[in-house]
């Protein structure tokens, strides 16, 4: 467990994640107080990064939900082994016959087979899905529950037992509970509102873009061989680029995505003809590229 935030802090510097002082101060206080986090703010400023850096400086097993719409509890808790338990059934299939052979009716084999259910619904055929495993894990982990506003709202509504009581009810086995009770970190890039009982079970974080210095920090150090003046130039072209009405502004990883492409061709400047041959590995939409291309060239 992080001793202060100033640990939090240098844990997560090791794993290449800046953390300023309030995601240092939600990190350190969601360990404390054992609650999950929510985390908001526009796609790509490093939400899904934050949880890896936190699994990997915690010591935690990063486990991940990737929320879609129409995504259920079976997707996301567990599912039966339904052909695995057909195979079993072939194997034992003289076992059955031994089991059944000297009934009096269909009513009387059919209750004895169903007294030798457990068998079948029991955890040898039950496959764990990531919001069990997190619960079952034998060592500690962090379940990362990503994009929680694609999900509908009834499966938000499900999680609210997860998060409450770190607890699932399997009808064939009963409750289960948490071996160690797991980190959470949900994320959210405001598609849809959520609901305040799920806010008011989370610690809330909102991860903005970062300003110049600190995205300047994270080019400087996913690309130390990019030189540094052409680093300055990037920052400050991707963080004027946000300022203009795109259907989609560049996120922290295509920046840095940008200074990789940079030290692939060998730019030694980072004149108007580089910018415009590279410009699509920031932008991705061919009306944001072209309104880009007109403000630079003005």
């Amino acid at each position: 467990m992080f001793t202060s935030t100033t640990d939090v802090r240098e844990n997560l510097l090791r794993q290449q994640y800046i953390a300023g002082d309030e995601i240092s101060t939600v990190v350190f206080l969601a360990e404390r107080m054992g609650k999950p986090v929510l985390a908001e703010g526009p796609a790509g400023v490093g939400k899904t990064e934050l949880a890896k850096a936190w699994a990997a400086a915690s010591g935690r097993e990063l486990i991940r939900l990737q929320c879609y719409e129409g995504l259920d509890e079976a997707r996301a808790l567990y599912e039966w082994e339904y052909a695995k338990q057909m195979l079993y059934t072939q194997l034992l299939r003289d076992k059955l016959g031994q089991l059944i052979g000297d009934s009096t009716s269909l009513s009387d084999a059919a209750d004895r087979v169903g007294r030798e259910e457990n068998v079948f619904f029991s955890k040898r055929f039950l496959l764990p899905r990531p919001l069990l495993r997190a619960l079952t894990s034998e060592q500690p982990a962090l379940l990362l529950i990503d994009e929680i506003d694609r999900a509908d709202a009834e499966f938000e509504a499900f999680l609210l037992e997860v998060l409450s009581d770190f607890q699932v009810s399997i009808p064939e086995l009963g409750t289960i509970k948490a071996v160690h009770r797991p980190m959470v970190v949900l994320t959210s890039n405001n598609t849809r509102e959520l609901s305040e009982a799920l806010k008011r079970r989370a610690l809330y974080l909102f991860i903005d873009y970062p300003d110049f210095d600190s995205e300047l920090r994270v080019v400087q150090m996913r690309v130390p061989d990019l030189a540094p003046a052409i680093a300055r130039q990037i920052v400050e072209l991707v963080q004027k680029l946000r300022e203009l009405d795109l259907k989609k502004s560049p996120s922290v990883a295509e920046t840095v995505d940008w200074a990789r492409a940079l030290v692939a061709i060998n730019a030694d400047v980072l004149d108007e003809r580089t910018v415009n041959d590279t410009l699509s590995v920031v932008l991705k939409h061919e009306s944001d590229i072209r309104r880009a291309k007109r403000a630079i060239g003005n």
